[in-house]
């Protein structure tokens, strides 16, 4: 069994999502493996990782929505050492990931047609976000 390991660096925006697919496909590709395992791993923990609807934007806008008012950014949170948009993002990564797995087969990545790797952004500053891809198989 081969392994094969890259990072790099994505800035976000504030409050989005970033595709990052293409940049996963692109060291699948330099891996040269043929079948296996790409772990794909945020190391944040105010931003998330998520494999969602790649087509229709209005997908992403709800999702957005949807954790604004299950985790309100003016709740009564002790944690705001680095502003009031923090402690929220903490939890909004706890409810979602900071890593995924998708399996290889003949050299790509085996998502599904309406599917790509996004950051989440949870914070209301842009940032430089790390990740970390990991691929095994053969």
């Amino acid at each position: 069994m081969t392994h094969y390991q890259q990072k790099f660096t994505i800035k976000t925006t504030a409050k989005s999502f970033t595709r990052i697919t293409s940049n996963v496909k692109d060291i699948v590709e330099e891996s040269g493996i043929d079948t296996g395992l790409c772990t794909v791993f945020l190391r944040h923990t105010s931003a998330s990782l998520v494999i969602q609807e790649n087509a229709d934007p209005d997908v992403l806008t709800d999702l957005s929505n949807f954790f604004a008012k299950l985790v309100p950014e003016d709740g009564s949170y002790i944690h705001d050492t680095e502003g009031p948009d923090d402690m929220p993002a903490h939890i909004r990564t706890a409810l979602t990931q900071t890593s995924e797995q998708i399996p290889i087969g003949n050299g790509r990545l085996m998502l599904g047609t309406w599917q790509g790797i996004y950051i989440w952004e949870h914070r209301q500053y842009r940032h430089n976000r790390e990740v970390v891809v990991h691929i095994s198989g053969d």
